[in-house]
C-alpha cells in the first residue's frame, strides 16, 4: 500500500547524495583531522631567550668549567692514548692557570651561579647552559669520594679505579665537545644526568 501511495523514485546519475558527496566542503570540514603545530626551538636575536652571538660564546665558554676541574681523571687516558693527547694539548696552558690556585675552582662556581645564573640580565639560554654546566662540576664530587675513600694501589682496586676515572672523563670531553659546539650553532644541548636538574634551577 506505501508504495502505491508514494511509489519510489529512481536515484539517477545526475542526482548527488548530500551526505556522501565528496565535494562537500562542510563534510570535509567534519573528516580532517587536525594536527598539532610543530614548534621549531630557533636561536633569536633579541628578547629574553635569545641566542645571539654573545650568549653563544659565553654559554660554549663555560663547559670548559667542569673539564678543567676534573681533568685529573684523565691521567689515564691521556696518557696512554696519543689522539686524545693531542687534541686537549692546545688547553694545556689554560688549565695549568685554573689549577694553579686551589680555591679557582669555587671561585668559578661562586661567579657562574650568583653573577650569570642568577641574574636575569643574561638570556634564558645562557643561564641554562651555564646551570648545566654547574652541575656537571657538582657531580664530580661522587669521584672524588670514592677516590677518597677507596685508593687501592694494585690489583683489581686499581683497575676498577682507572675505570672509573677514564670513563668521568670520557664523559666530561663528550659533554664539552657535544655542549660547546650545539652552543656556537645556537642549539641547546640538554646532558643526560644534568639537563632535567638545570631545567628546575633556572626559572
Amino acid at each position: 500500500m506505501s508504495t502505491l501511495l508514494f511509489p519510489p523514485v529512481p536515484l539517477t546519475l545526475s542526482q548527488k547524495p548530500f551526505l556522501l558527496s565528496i565535494r562537500n566542503p562542510s563534510f570535509l570540514s567534519h573528516t580532517r583531522k587536525w594536527k598539532r603545530p610543530r614548534r621549531l626551538i630557533l636561536a633569536k636575536s633579541n628578547g629574553n631567550d635569545s641566542a645571539d652571538t654573545t650568549d653563544r660564546i659565553i654559554s660554549a665558554v663555560c663547559y670548559f668549567y667542569p673539564f678543567f676541574d676534573g681533568i685529573q681523571y684523565g691521567k689515564y687516558v691521556i696518557t696512554q692514548f696519543s689522539p686524545i693527547q693531542a687534541l686537549i694539548q692546545p688547553l694545556f696552558p689554560a688549565i695549568k692557570v685554573f689549577k694553579s690556585f686551589p680555591l679557582n675552582g669555587f671561585l668559578v662556581f661562586l661567579t657562574l651561579y650568583f653573577v650569570v645564573v642568577r641574574n636575569s640580565n643574561f638570556s634564558r639560554y645562557v643561564r641554562f647552559n651555564t646551570m648545566q654546566a654547574i652541575v656537571l662540576d657538582v657531580l664530580l664530587i661522587f669521584p672524588d669520594l670514592l677516590e677518597r675513600s677507596f685508593n687501592p694501589k694494585d690489583g683489581l682496586g686499581l683497575d676498577l679505579l682507572m675505570s672509573l676515572d677514564s670513563t668521568v672523563f670520557l664523559y666530561l670531553l663528550v659533554c664539552l665537545i657535544y655542549g660547546s659546539t650545539s652552543c656556537l650553532f645556537g642549539q641547546i644541548p640538554r646532558l643526560p644526568i644534568v639537563a632535567e636538574a638545570a631545567d628546575r634551577q633556572v626559572l
